[in-house]
């Protein structure tokens, strides 16, 4: 099976975006998944002509928009489960902003919900209150998603990283919960580093309900720097007959954003073909 490869775009950051995206498509991948602090700190002044722009530019490299990533980097003071309740409409309107840009930049992108600093329990409040907030966000929002295109995606994180939704097995509970076609959920590796049970077996249990998937190994860095069983993950995608986007997420640019695109990408590709 050929999986459909992209790669978030953080990693050039400071290089400019159409250059960024001409090494991607150079290098082999088809997809880009941008953090939208790499185009500008807040998105409603995103002007209609720069997402015009930005959209063309994504299609005139040969790549396709994935979706949003990093969601609430910017602008500042942003919490999706805090109990200041301005604070908390304030961050949810921002969501509600991005769902318009990742439709603006393409077709059928997903906003990747993470943001472990931003949707943690804080201000005295539990870490179940915390999390009704940020199921409650969701809720109100998949409407507007499912109107203009766009998936949002509870993304579990290890318990290093936040006590709001930590497992698989609780962010698929919370998309039955919603029961809306414009939320899911999906895999990271990284992520996943605490799941007490084996990942394919997670993934098949939950197939239905995952829309993306990240790949790193478990320590952020690229695939084939560690021992991560990539080929055992792919085998079990290919097998469920998995159509979404595999998305390149590292945190170590080591030597140059170009290198590790391109060392992940040739690793992933051998494992792929393995698989036969």
């Amino acid at each position: 099976m050929k999986f459909r490869h992209a790669m978030c775009n953080e990693a050039f950051e400071h290089t400019p975006f159409a250059e960024s995206c001409r090494t991607l498509r150079t290098v082999g991948y088809t997809g880009i998944e941008i953090a939208p602090f790499t185009l500008i700190e807040d998105p409603r002044d995103f002007t209609a002509a720069q997402r015009r722009d930005c959209r063309q530019t994504i299609t005139d490299e040969g790549l396709d928009f994935v979706g949003l990533h990093w969601i609430m980097m910017s602008p500042k003071g942003l919490h999706a489960t805090t109990p200041d309740s301005a604070v908390r409409a304030r961050s949810w309107d921002h969501v509600a902003h991005l769902i318009d840009l990742c439709a603006d930049l393409g077709d059928d992108g997903v906003i990747v919900f993470g943001s472990p600093k931003q949707r943690s329990s804080t201000g005295g409040m539990s870490a179940a209150d915390a999390t009704r907030h940020y199921i409650d966000g969701f809720a109100k929002l998949a409407p507007r998603a499912i109107e203009r295109g766009v998936t949002l995606l509870v993304e579990p994180l290890s318990p290093g990283q936040s006590d709001v939704v930590t497992s698989l097995d609780e962010a698929a509970a919370i998309v039955k919960q919603i029961d809306s076609p414009g939320v899911r959920t999906m895999f990271d590796v990284h992520n996943a580093v605490d799941e007490t049970e084996d990942h394919c077996a997670l993934i098949e249990r939950h197939f239905s309900l995952i829309r993306h998937v990240h790949v790193n190994e478990m320590d952020g860095r690229a695939p084939g720097t560690g021992d991560y069983d990539f080929r055992g993950l792919l085998e079990t995608l290919a097998r469920l007959n998995y159509q979404h986007w595999v998305s390149l997420e590292v945190f170590d640019f080591k030597p140059s954003p170009a290198a590790v695109a391109e060392l992940s990408l040739r690793f992933l590709e051998s494992e792929s073909l393995q698989l036969a």
